[in-house]
């Protein structure tokens, strides 16, 4: 065998890093959730850090698949999950940034991403960021939807900072759609401390989905941000589930879909 053969970081006994809710649907709305797995591959060691880690805020979206896969329930509507931890590539992330393979996150050391080469980077690229790209590219020309939503959780704490929204609706150049959704859930539970591009904003450094899907696609969209101590039970997540897809429909119905 060539020393410069590459083995694969994947084996037969790990996770497709792609799967797909109500694949044969035809509603207008496509959904997908980056952050949903914890899956890390058994060649990677679990990256060096415990079991703590990759199940707190730091290792996934926690509540979000949850709350993804209820509102594609109530909506009829495709579903795109990615099955793998966030820690060993960011999904919504460019995949060539520093930010997509992190080596510190809210404190605390990625030990396995720590010096990892170019190659090594590619290679999960490749085998994991990759098939979730390729298959949100097939979707969105296949079935053209009308509007795409992306649902994330957030942690209350990040580096210290309290974050004192419950949830935030993140966009760019669709600022109509996330004030939408805003005041849709405003309207079914008011007193909500909601927020527009918080607790973060897209940009083209360390945002995926939004500028290189959404957008070009012209759809109604935005980023749907939870805080996760909301959602980490199955009544918060149901809750919030209902709520956005009551608000989705919505926005769906005032554009004319």
């Amino acid at each position: 065998m060539s020393s410069n053969a590459v083995t694969s970081i994947l084996s037969d006994s790990d996770p497709s890093p792609v799967s797909i809710v109500n694949a044969e649907s035809h509603a207008p709305v496509l959904l997908l959730c980056e952050h949903a797995g914890q899956a890390i591959p058994k060649s990677l060691a679990k990256l060096g850090v415990s079991q703590n880690v990759i199940d707190s805020h730091r290792g996934w979206d926690i509540g979000a698949l949850a709350v993804a896969r209820d509102v594609a329930s109530h909506l009829n509507a495709p579903l795109v999950i990615q099955a793998y931890s966030r820690l060993v590539i960011d999904a919504n992330r460019p995949p060539d940034s520093p930010h997509a393979v992190p080596v510190e996150v809210d404190g605390v050391t990625i030990f396995g991403n720590v010096g990892i080469t170019p190659e090594q980077q590619l290679q999960r690229v490749e085998e994991i960021f990759a098939p979730l790209d390729n298959t949100l590219i097939d979707m969105m020309r296949t079935l053209q939807p009308k509007g795409c939503f992306s649902i994330h959780s957030f942690t209350p704490i990040m580096d210290g900072n309290s974050r004192p929204w419950h949830a935030g609706f993140l966009s760019r150049r669709d600022m109509s759609t996330a004030h939408a959704l805003l005041e849709a859930i405003a309207r079914q539970k008011p007193g909500l401390t909601m927020a527009v591009n918080q607790p973060y904003q897209i940009d083209d450094e360390t945002d995926w989905f939004i500028p290189r899907h959404a957008e070009p696609s012209g759809a109604a969209h935005a980023l749907i941000e939870i805080r996760n101590d909301l959602i980490s039970d199955a009544q918060g997540a149901a809750e919030w589930a209902r709520m956005i897809a009551h608000a989705i429909s919505s926005v769906m119905q005032e554009t004319g879909t």
